[in-house]
């Protein structure tokens, strides 16, 4: 392929302008891909034999490195996860041992590691800014963690470990994807669909007219058939409202045993992954991989975790289990025998549910219309952080998606500081499963100017059906507010050296601060009122059904909370005092973990894990904690704006300003102990997740 003809290594050579989607095609990345990797080597190489000990000869250098890596393979990654097919996955596996090379060579640079050295024991370190200090000691730790310390045939191995690890992240993230998409349910008797909420019988429609339908036919929601797969928003509502018990066990049982048999099986993977990351941490000097893990987090040590996982537990131990006998209660007066199984849970919640606030989804998404729900949270933003974001011409920015949208956020002052794209909508078999927030590029300084950064929100929302705006779920809104909350701290960052602004540098346990916090800007009034108003009368929702939507916030939080902190325990014990060649597989000390620490147990045949992309196919390993961790951070945040008096818009507007100039602003300057002790005032504390949970004996 002639270089001219490929987009992407003319973006590479270029280094400015947003990527040219409408032309980026799979077979464009690896060629491009061993242009930037051998222009990354190169320059390390250049780096190593000609840098000088300060700021200005060795870091900057190499923070313009990177942007190889955002113009290059952070681009092949975004488009594996938004428009997975067969050429993006080849053209990772095919690239990722160049991808590992480049990244030791870089990490494990000796010059390089030395030269940091330097410079931090230098005067010139003492004057610069508190960014390029923490940037500095990141690098360090960087280096002794990638065994920069490690010679001879202890390198090697850890090499090896380090490319295994990768190689068997993708192959793992593959496996779920294929599985989850070769299985399907097909309903065709109409009674079975009774109770089904209107948007359910729409989604399934449309899932089996696009597989097996004509194009000229459109999909009748009322007379099927329906197609029901493993994705959210099609599994999810088919627990909550599908009548018949065995059909749930059947959805039930094939969702918890995703990737987990046959040739698709994860398990091997888990157990060759877990071994191979505690052989790399001990190569390190570590006891474990947790050791490993948690030395570069907020929390440092698993005892920090345990102690705040076991204030957690005590709390929410009689919720949990009071949670537990409502749902078995209406279960029973309903006329089911049996006690409640897992496969129940869900749709008898939702019962209860409709029995104590008389809510069901059909009542509820009609007044959630995404556009709505965009324009109360972009307000939002524009009350709590002083800023403007303005759709821009989607017919002049180059998109990978009918459905993406592309935004401009100015500040206070009308200046651009940073632009989004918004890609809302599920799109089964070609889009990954979940909401993510990355960046795009971040803000940096390249050749004397500044450059605003550019971030992806994605989500798998409830597509729009017949002409009408996709009707968001409740769970929906929150996902969108907490994947905005992520790029909030990417976006308002004021810190122009690459590697600490945004949401870089910041400890792995506080990455999830400002997205839960906010998550409870859902269900604040004024918040709930601007979004909620019905898609086709325009009509606000009534005031005695908001109140009942706002007191949602509390139902069964205890449940959801054991669920969260059983995943979190499993990932801490996996990694730290758990016997990977012992008679207990994996799977068992998952089940056993979750009976532990759950009031429902888990279903004994339970392969969870093998779907546990954040630990064995992401960043998470040893840090699942964190997403409790930064709740109790960001619930602590929320509450000074609780203190401060949430219908008290002057005291509102000012705290959220010193949010913004604290958690948003700072990004990685400083450690997130120290930004919220200049929010706070204080240390964290557990009591208003308690709180707002409905977890404390006073409520």
């Amino acid at each position: 392929m002639n270089k001219n003809d490929n987009p992407l290594i003319e973006l590479l050579v270029k280094k400015e302008g947003l990527p040219k989607f409408d032309e980026i095609k799979p077979e464009h990345f690896v060629p491009a891909l061993k242009y930037a990797f051998s222009e990354m080597q190169k320059g390390i190489k250049n780096i190593e034999d000609n840098f000088t000990p300060t700021w200005e000869g060795l870091c900057q250098p190499l923070e313009d490195l990177e942007l190889y890596q955002e113009y290059g393979w952070n681009l092949l990654i975004h488009l594996s996860s938004v428009k997975c097919n067969e050429g993006y996955r080849k053209a990772e596996e095919e690239m990722m041992p160049e991808y590992n090379k480049t990244q030791l060579m870089l990490t494990q640079s000796k010059k390089i590691y030395e030269g940091l050295k330097k410079l931090k024991a230098s005067k010139e370190y003492n004057t610069l800014n508190e960014a390029k200090k923490r940037i500095i000691d990141i690098k360090l730790k960087k280096c002794e963690q990638a065994g920069v310390g490690l010679e001879g045939k202890k390198r090697e191995r850890f090499n090896e470990i380090f490319n295994r690890i990768s190689n068997l992240s993708i192959q793992f993230k593959n496996n779920l994807l294929d599985s989850s998409k070769s299985f399907e349910f097909i309903i065709t008797d109409k009674a079975k669909t009774e109770g089904w909420p209107h948007n359910l019988k729409c989604l399934a429609a449309m899932s089996y007219n696009r597989v097996y339908g004509k194009k000229d036919i459109t999909p009748d929601p009322e007379k099927g058939p329906w197609r029901i797969t493993l994705d959210q928003p099609s599994y999810m509502p088919f627990l909550q409202h599908h009548r018949d018990r065995n059909d749930r066990y059947t959805i039930y049982k094939a969702f918890s045993s995703r990737a987990s048999e046959g040739k698709y099986d994860n398990l091997p993977l888990i157990i060759e992954i877990t071994k191979l990351r505690k052989e790399m941490a001990q190569l390190l000097g570590y006891k474990d991989f947790a050791a490993y893990s948690l030395d570069v987090k907020m929390a440092k040590n698993i005892d920090n975790v345990k102690k705040m996982y076991k204030e957690l537990e005590e709390a929410t131990k009689p919720f949990g289990q009071k949670d537990l006998e409502a749902v078995q209660k209406i279960a029973s007066e309903n006329g089911q025998t049996e006690p409640i199984k897992q496969w129940d849970v869900a749709f008898w919640a939702e019962r209860l549910r409709e029995k104590t606030f008389n809510l069901t989804d059909d009542i509820i998404r009609p007044y959630f219309p995404f556009p709505r729900v965009k324009e109360a949270l972009f307000d939002l933003g524009q009350r709590l952080f002083g800023i403007k974001i303005t759709e821009a011409d989607k017919t002049k920015i180059p998109l990978w998606d009918k459905n993406v949208s592309f935004y401009d956020v100015a500040n206070e002052k009308g200046e651009t500081i940073a632009h989004f794209y918004l890609d809302p909508y599920i799109r089964p078999g070609e889009k990954r499963a979940g909401a993510w927030m990355e960046n795009c590029f971040s803000r940096r300084i390249y050749n004397g100017k500044l450059r605003n950064p550019v971030i992806y929100i994605c989500c798998n929302a409830t597509l729009p059906v017949n002409g009408n705006p996709s009707l968001f779920s409740f769970m929906e809104v929150k996902t969108l507010f907490h994947e905005f909350g992520h790029a909030l701290q990417g976006m308002l960052t004021t810190v122009n050296e690459a590697d600490a602004a945004g949401c870089n540098g910041v400890e792995w346990d506080a990455i999830e601060l400002c997205s839960q916090f906010m998550e409870n800007w859902c269900t604040e009034q004024k918040t709930m009122a601007k979004m909620t108003r019905h898609y086709k009368t325009g009509e606000p929702m009534p005031k005695e059904l908001l109140n009942k939507v706002l007191g949602l916030k509390k139902f069964r939080a205890a449940y959801q909370m054991q669920r969260q902190m059983s995943f979190g325990k499993f990932d801490l014990c996996l990694n730290s005092d758990y016997d990977i060649n012992g008679k207990v597989d994996p799977a068992e000390l998952f089940v056993k973990i979750t009976n532990e620490t759950c009031a429902m147990p888990a279903y004994p045949g339970d392969k969870f894990l093998c779907a546990f992309q954040h630990v064995f196919a992401n960043e998470y390993a040893a840090g699942y904690y964190s997403y409790k961790w930064a709740e109790v951070l960001s619930a602590d945040c929320f509450a000074a704006f609780e203190e401060a008096g949430l219908s008290n818009e002057e005291a509102i507007e000012k705290t959220g300003r010193r949010f913004r100039d604290t958690f948003l602003a700072l990004g990685g300057s400083k450690s997130p102990s120290e930004v919220f002790r200049l929010f706070r005032g204080r240390d964290p504390e557990t009591k208003a997740l308690l709180r707002h949970s409905g977890c404390l004996k006073s409520n």
